[in-house]
C-alpha cells in the first residue's frame, strides 16, 4: 500500500490573500489542528514584515512537532535566507521555490523569457539548497505552460539541488486523465517525488487528485478554505470512500477531521465577519498582546488620528493593559482607548450642570451650565432627541460649532443601573479630537465625551 503526503496551506493562503488578518495565537491554533486531523506538511505564507512574520513562523516551527513546515522562499537570493532562518527551528524545514513556467505567467506578470526563467531558477534552489537540507520546486501555471519548458525547468531544479517537485494547475482546466498524464510524463523524465496543487475553478479539484494519485504522484495539497482550492473535507471523504480501492494510505484521522475543520473554519469565517464589523478606511484592526508599538501606531493613523510620539506610547501602553483581560483590539475599543489616553490636558470648560425635557410630543430642549475659568456659561439647545439638543446646548455655551465625525454609546455593565460610556469625534479644521463619557445617564455620559474632546481642541487653540 503506497502512502500519501497530505501538504495543507491554509495559512499560506489566508497571509497571501490579504484577507482575514488572524492573530498570532489564531494562527498557531490553527496550525495545531492541522497536524491533529493528520496533515504532513504546513505551509506558511510568505515572510512580508520580516519582524512579526518571522516570529510568527519561528513560534510556530518549535511548536508544531513530527511535521514538515515549509515556507515560500521568495525570488531573491536574500529573502531565501531569511525564510531558512524563520523555519530553522522546525522539526523539517522545507524551502518552496515558485516560479511560473507558463508564457503568461513568465512574461506578462514576472517578465522572464524562458532562458531567464531557468537561470533565476537555478540560481534560487542553489541557494536554498545551501540553507536548506529539503528544497521544494513549485512550478506555477504548469497546466498552461509548454510541456518541454515544464520538463526543463524540473530538470534544472533538481540538478540545482530540490527534492520534490509541485506540479501546481492554478487554471483548473485540465480533465482528470490528461492532469494524469502530465503527472506520470514529469515522474518519468525527472524521476523526483512529485506533489499536485489542483484547482476547483470548474469542480474538477477531487477528480483530478484521485487521477494524479492513479498515475504515481506522492503528495496532494490541500486547504481548510479558499474560493477555488481542493478542500481537505471533500478530499478526505473521497479518501474515505476510494482509498482501498486505490491501494493508499495517508495519516488523515477521519474521526478527527470534522470537528477540527468546524471549529478552524469557525474560527477562520468569525475573523472575516470582524473584519466587515470594523473596516476602516479599507484596513481591518485587529490588535493584540504580540503587537508592536508601530504597529498601534499605524492603526491610530487609519482611524484619523495625529498624535505625537508620547501620546502615542500612552496609548499602546493602555492597549498592552486591556490585552491583559481580552484576546484582541478592535478600531472601536481602540477609539476608546485614544479617547481616554491621548491628549488629556487641563480642563478648560468642566460640567456644572444640564436639564433635559424630552417627549414623543414635541422637540428635545436641553439646558447645559459650564464652568470656564470661574465664569459660568449657560446654553439652551432645541433638536429631535436629548443629546442632539445637549449637543446644541453646549456650542451655544462655547460660541462654535463643531462637525461630529462620529457618534458612539454602548453600555458598560449589565443591569438596570448599568453604566452608559459614550465616544464623540469632533473635527477641527481637518483635525480629529475624540473623548469619551461614562455615566449611568446616557445623555450625561454623551455631554461628558463631547465636553471631553472640546477640552482637548480648546487646548491645542491655546497652544497656538
Amino acid at each position: 500500500m503506497r502512502r500519501i503526503t497530505i501538504s495543507d496551506y491554509t495559512l499560506k493562503e489566508l497571509g497571501g490573500s490579504g484577507k482575514s488578518q488572524l492573530l498570532f495565537r489564531e494562527k498557531l491554533a490553527i496550525a495545531l489542528g492541522l497536524c491533529r486531523y493528520g496533515a504532513d506538511v504546513i505551509e506558511l505564507p510568505y515572510i512580508k514584515n520580516p519582524r512579526e512574520d518571522k516570529i510568527v513562523a519561528k513560534t510556530i516551527s518549535e511548536s508544531v512537532k513530527n511535521r514538515i513546515i515549509a515556507i515560500p522562499a521568495g525570488i531573491k537570493v536574500e529573502e531565501v535566507k531569511l525564510a531558512a532562518e524563520s523555519i530553522k527551528s522546525a522539526f523539517h524545514p522545507r524551502l518552496q521555490i515558485s516560479l511560473p513556467v507558463s508564457t503568461v505567467q513568465m512574461e506578462y506578470l514576472y517578465r522572464l523569457k524562458e532562458p531567464k526563467l531557468l537561470e533565476k531558477l537555478k540560481e534560487l534552489v542553489l541557494a536554498a539548497r545551501g540553507v536548506c537540507e529539503d528544497v521544494e520546486f513549485e512550478a506555477l501555471d504548469a497546466t498552461r505552460s509548454d510541456k518541454e519548458i515544464l520538463i526543463q525547468a524540473c530538470k534544472a531544479a533538481k540538478e540545482a539541488g530540490a527534492g520534490i517537485i509541485t506540479i501546481s494547475d492554478d487554471a483548473g482546466i485540465l480533465m482528470p486523465e490528461d492532469f494524469a498524464l502530465l503527472v506520470k510524463e514529469i515522474k518519468e523524465n525527472v524521476k523526483l517525488p512529485v506533489m499536485v496543487k489542483v484547482s476547483d475553478s470548474i469542480s474538477l479539484a477531487v477528480a483530478n487528485a484521485l487521477q494524479a494519485i492513479k498515475a504515481g504522484v506522492d503528495g496532494v495539497k490541500v486547504s481548510i478554505n479558499g474560493k477555488d482550492a481542493l478542500k481537505i473535507d471533500s478530499f478526505a471523504q473521497a479518501l474515505k470512500i476510494k482509498g482501498s480501492d486505490l491501494d493508499i494510505a495517508t495519516n488523515l484521522r477521519f474521526t478527527e477531521l470534522h470537528s477540527d475543520i468546524e471549529s478552524m473554519l469557525k474560527k477562520i469565517q468569525n475573523k472575516k465577519k470582524e473584519e466587515e464589523d470594523f473596516h476602516l478606511d479599507g484596513s481591518a484592526i485587529f490588535l493584540d498582546s504580540e503587537s508592536s508599538i508601530e504597529q498601534v501606531t499605524e492603526a491610530v493613523k487609519s482611524l484619523g488620528y495625529d498624535l505625537s510620539p508620547d501620546d502615542n506610547g500612552k496609548v499602546y501602553e493602555a492597549l498592552m493593559s486591556l490585552c491583559e483581560k481580552k484576546s484582541s483590539i478592535s478600531s472601536k475599543e481602540l477609539e476608546a482607548i485614544i479617547a481616554s489616553s491621548a491628549m488629556q490636558f487641563p480642563a478648560t470648560y468642566n460640567l456644572i450642570s444640564f436639564v433635559v425635557t424630552t417627549s414623543n410630543k414635541v422637540n428635545s430642549v436641553t439646558n447645559v451650565v459650564l464652568d470656564k475659568g470661574g465664569e459660568n456659561l449657560s446654553g439652551n439647545g432645541v433638536g429631535g432627541g436629548p443629546i442632539d439638543s445637549a449637543f446644541m446646548a453646549i456650542e451655544q455655551c462655547v460660541g462654535h460649532q463643531y462637525e461630529v465625525d462620529d457618534f458612539q454609546i454602548q453600555a458598560v455593565t449589565e443591569g438596570k443601573e448599568s453604566l452608559g460610556s459614550a465616544l464623540v469625534r469632533l473635527r477641527s479644521d481637518g483635525k480629529l479630537y475624540s473623548g469619551n463619557g461614562l455615566s449611568s445617564d446616557i445623555v450625561g455620559a454623551s455631554i461628558r465625551a463631547y465636553i471631553n474632546a472640546l477640552n482637548k481642541i480648546a487646548y491645542e487653540e491655546s497652544q497656538k
